[in-house]
């Protein structure tokens, strides 16, 4: 089980992760997580100068960005999303929130199958405001990758997305989802929204998925993984406040 870290400077707690993103994020006591989307996808350089305007607009610090949403043209290959994440990274340290190679801020990043961006753009994104509500989370994506596994060789069901390839990925995922939930010391019946990404046949799969979510509701998004090489993903959230920016 990873750590559950406090970051008081943004009002939540992150389950340590890799170097971009951390496995998930909970708010503190006296903290909410709210979130924003964009009516239309920015570049993501464009969404951090946004993000840091309404921050600073509801009176928040930068270190209250607590997750990102992203948005690329097309699945990375391995090399490249390593390479895209330093980037990415960069700015989440002049912000404050990467430090001492840990990263704080949850994160998924999809790649639309239909009308994608022309480049790597922010969806949507959370952070905390002072409340008295209490158990708001986000729980990262992840896919059918172990990580620290081997890569593609870890991939569960490789290559495979017949009904039995799908069913194994989808077991391996919601049982990721399962395990960040309980490092975040959360529950399925406080999530409000799950979100799934794949372009493959989930027929076969989606009444399974909906009973193990349950009581959340479930978003899918015509959408691949970020890496090449993986067919399925999952995110989740548990916040009571959403808008449109």
């Amino acid at each position: 089980m990873s750590t559950l870290i406090p970051f008081p400077d943004g009002g939540y707690s992150f389950l340590k992760g890799g170097f971009p993103y951390s496995q998930g994020v909970a708010a503190l006591p006296g903290y909410a997580i709210e979130r924003v989307r964009f009516v239309q996808p920015v570049p993501v350089t464009r969404g951090f100068e946004l993000i840091a305007s309404y921050l600073k607009k509801i009176q928040r610090p930068l270190t209250a960005l607590c997750a990102c949403e992203l948005r690329s043209p097309q699945p990375f290959t391995f090399t490249g999303f390593a390479e895209f994440n330093q980037g990415y990274v960069a700015v989440l340290e002049q912000w404050g929130l990467y430090r001492d190679s840990k990263n704080p801020v949850a994160r998924s990043n999809v790649a639309p199958a239909i009308d994608p961006p022309d480049e790597p753009c922010f969806y949507a994104f959370c952070y905390t405001v002072p409340s008295q509500e209490s158990g708001s989370f986000i729980v990262s994506g992840s896919g059918e990758w172990p990580e620290g596994g081997r890569f593609p060789e870890d991939i569960v069901a490789l290559s495979d997305t017949s009904a039995a390839g799908m069913r194994a990925k989808v077991e391996f995922v919601l049982g990721k989802m399962d395990a960040r939930m309980n490092g975040l010391g959360v529950a399925w019946r406080q999530a409000t929204v799950s979100q799934l990404y794949t372009v493959q046949d989930l027929q076969q799969q989606m009444a399974r998925i909906q009973k193990h979510i349950l009581p959340s509701s479930l978003t899918w998004h015509y959408c691949r993984p970020p890496i090449v090489g993986l067919d399925y993903e999952m995110d989740l959230r548990g916040v009571s406040v959403e808008r449109l920016l």
